[in-house]
C-alpha cells in the first residue's frame, strides 16, 4: 500500500509539471538571457561542439540590435571581429538583395553612419539596419544552429531559486517551473539577475573617483558634454521664478552632490525609436491613456528659448526610417526615473517600463499635436510616426527598453578609465572596445542660482582601440567556479560607459563561450582558463585582441 501510495504521489507529481511544461533541462552550458551576447554565445558553444540551452526572459532575441538600435555605435570598426562582424556582414548580405528595399531605393538612402560610411562593401558589412533585419539574423542563427530556446522563462530569483555547492552554480529555476542544469552558466543580460542570485560582488551606481583614481566616475556637476543640457537660463518651476509654486515635472528635489562623488544613480533609459515619414508606412503617434501635457512644460520653454534640435538625431536606417535617440536637454531620454530598476522585482520593472513608454509617447504626441509648440516644429513633427512594419505585435513599440547600464560585476579586474586609455598593460585580451567613455545624464536639478541643469553626461574620446581583459568577465573564484558574464562585465561606471556597446557584447558573449568550452574540456574553473589556449582559439575565430 505504501509502495503504492509513493508511486501515486509521483505520477500525480509528473502528470503537474508536464500539465505546465515544467521539467529538468540539461545542457553542457546554459545562458540565461536573449541579448545579442547570448546569441554570439550560443551559436559559438555550437560551433565547438558544446551542448547550450538558452533561457530567454524576451520573447524576442537579439536585445538592443534588434529592438530599435539599428544605427550602430561601432567606434573603430577594424576591431570587430568574430561572430560581431559576421552578424554585419549578414545586414550587408540582406541589404544587398533588391527586394530589401521596399520604402526606398538602395542608392537613395545615402549611406550615412556613424563616421564612416553604412556600407562597406569593400569588407562586406553594414552598419546600419532595421529592428527587424536584425531580429530575422538571429532567428536564422537559432535555426541554422538548431539552438533550444526558452523564451518568456523568467529566473526565478527567490532565495530558492538557485541552487549553488561549494562555489559552483548547480542548476537554476524559472518562475514557469523549469529547471536548467549545467556544467557551465552565462549571464547574459543587461540586468545580471543570474549573477546576483549565485551572490557574485557587484555594483550599481557611480564609484566615487577616488575608488580607481579615475577622473570622470562619480558626479560630474559643472561638466557639459554633447549638448544635453541647458544653454540658457530656464526656471525649474510651475510659475517661472517661483519656488513656492513647486518643481516641474521631472525636476529632483534633492541636491546633485559634490563632483567626484559616488551615488547609487544610474544614467537615464530610453527606447531607440524606429520612426518614419513614409506616409504609406506611417502610423501617427498615439496618445497614451495618462497623457499630461504639463509633462513636457519644461520642453515647451527650451523650445520657446529658440533651441531647434529637435530632430538633430533622427538618425536615417534604410527603407525611409530612423533610429531616433535622445538628444538635447530634454527628449526620450527619462532622466531620473529608473534608479531603483536593477534590484527591482519584474512587477516593478514592468512598472518602470511602462512608465517609459507613456512618457516616451506623451512627447511624441505633444510635439506633433499640443497647440503651445512653435509651429515650424509642430508640422515638422506631424510628418513623422512609428513604422507600421516594426515590432507590429507591440503596436508597433520597440520591445526592448534601453538599459544602458544596470549592475556591473566587481570580479578580481576591474575595467577602469585607466584601460579604455591604454594607461594599463592587458594581456589577456578577449577582445577591443573603441567607442567614446559615453554616459547619458543621471539626473535633472535646481543649480544654486535658481536654474534648471542636467547632470552626468559625459562623451571623452579614448586614445585608440583598448583591450578588454578576460578577468574582467569572471566572478572572483572564491564566489563562483563556472559562471561567465560577458554583459555586466566587472567595469567602472565611465570604463563601462565605452564598453556597453552592442558590438561589444557580441564579440564578449563569443569570447565567453570559447572560455566554457575550455574549461568543460579540462575540468577547470572560468578562472583558472589557460588564457594562451583561449587565445589561440579566439584569433582562429578571428576575434581582434590588439591593434
Amino acid at each position: 500500500m505504501r509502495r503504492f501510495n509513493l508511486t501515486f504521489v509521483f505520477i500525480a507529481i509528473f502528470a503537474f509539471s508536464a500539465a505546465y511544461g515544467a521539467s529538468v533541462h540539461k545542457a553542457d552550458v546554459v545562458i540565461y538571457g536573449g541579448t545579442s551576447a547570448a546569441i554570439t554565445s550560443a551559436v559559438e558553444l555550437k560551433r565547438s561542439g558544446k551542448s547550450v540551452i538558452i533561457v530567454s526572459p524576451d520573447l524576442h532575441l537579439g536585445g538592443l540590435s534588434s529592438g530599435g538600435l539599428g544605427f550602430t555605435d561601432t567606434g573603430n570598426k577594424a576591431v570587430i571581429g568574430g561572430l560581431a562582424r559576421e552578424f554585419y556582414q549578414k545586414v550587408y548580405d540582406h541589404y544587398e538583395q533588391k527586394d530589401a528595399w521596399l520604402w526606398q531605393t538602395k542608392e537613395s538612402y545615402g549611406n550615412k553612419g556613424q563616421g564612416t560610411p553604412a556600407m562597406d562593401g569593400a569588407n562586406r558589412t553594414m552598419w546600419i539596419f532595421e529592428p527587424h533585419v536584425a531580429e530575422s539574423i538571429m532567428e536564422n542563427w537559432v535555426k541554422e544552429y538548431d539552438l533550444q530556446v526558452f523564451r518568456e522563462e523568467f529566473l526565478d530569483r527567490s532565495s530558492t531559486g538557485l541552487t549553488k555547492e561549494n562555489g559552483k552554480i548547480i542548476r537554476f529555476k524559472t518562475l514557469k517551473g523549469n529547471t536548467f542544469e549545467a556544467k557551465i552558466f552565462i549571464d547574459a543580460t543587461y540586468e545580471g539577475d543570474l549573477m546576483a542570485a549565485a551572490d557574485v560582488s557587484y555594483h550599481v551606481g557611480r564609484e566615487a573617483n577616488a575608488v580607481y583614481n579615475e577622473k570622470w566616475n562619480g558626479v560630474q556637476v559643472g561638466v557639459l558634454h554633447h549638448d544635453h543640457y541647458f544653454k540658457t537660463d530656464i526656471s525649474p518651476y510651475v510659475i517661472p521664478g517661483d519656488k513656492s509654486s513647486g518643481l516641474l515635472y521631472g525636476v529632483s528635489p534633492e541636491q546633485p552632490g559634490n563632483f567626484g562623488e559616488g551615488d547609487d544613480r544610474l544614467q537615464a533609459y530610453c527606447f531607440r525609436m524606429c520612426l518614419t515619414n513614409h506616409p504609406e508606412n506611417l502610423v501617427a503617434f498615439p496618445q497614451p491613456a495618462n497623457y499630461n501635457p504639463a509633462n513636457y512644460e519644461l520642453l515647451l520653454r527650451v523650445l520657446n528659448s529658440g533651441w531647434r534640435d529637435t530632430f538633430r538625431k533622427f538618425d536615417p536606417i534604410p527603407n525611409k526610417k530612423t533610429d531616433t535617440n535622445n538628444h538635447g536637454p530634454f527628449s526620450t531620454d527619462f532622466i531620473g526615473m529608473n534608479y531603483d530598476y536593477p534590484e527591482a522585482t519584474y512587477e516593478r520593472r514592468k512598472e518602470i517600463i511602462e512608465a517609459h513608454k507613456e512618457y516616451q509617447k506623451g512627447l511624441f504626441y505633444f510635439l506633433a499635436n499640443d497647440s503651445k509648440v512653435p509651429e515650424e516644429v509642430r508640422t515638422e513633427m506631424q510628418k513623422w510616426g512609428l513604422a507600421k512594419d516594426e515590432f507590429k505585435d507591440n503596436e508597433n513599440w520597440p520591445h526592448q527598453l534601453y538599459i544602458r547600464e544596470a549592475r556591473r560585476m566587481v570580479g578580481d579586474y576591474v575595467m577602469t578609465e585607466h584601460d579604455t586609455f591604454s594607461d594599463r598593460e592587458i594581456n589577456n585580451s578577449i577582445g577591443m572596445g573603441s567607442y567614446a567613455l559615453d554616459s547619458h545624464n543621471v539626473q535633472r536639478y535646481v543649480k544654486e542660482n535658481g536654474f534648471v541643469q542636467n547632470e552626468g553626461d559625459i562623451g571623452v574620446h579614448p586614445k585608440q582601440p583598448y583591450r578588454i581583459s578576460y578577468g574582467s568577465i569572471v566572478p572572483k573564484e572564491i564566489e563562483c567556479t563556472n559562471l561567465l558574464v560577458p554583459v555586466c562585465i566587472s567595469s567602472s561606471h565611465i570604463a563601462f560607459g565605452s564598453i556597453r556597446m552592442e558590438p561589444v557584447f557580441m564579440i564578449l558573449g563569443q569570447s565567453a563561450a570559447l572560455a566554457a568550452s575550455i574549461a568543460i574540456d579540462e575540468n577547470r574553473t572560468v578562472q583558472s582558463v589557460d588564457y594562451g589556449k583561449l587565445q589561440k582559439k579566439l584569433i582562429e575565430r578571428k576575434q581582434v585582441l590588439s591593434n
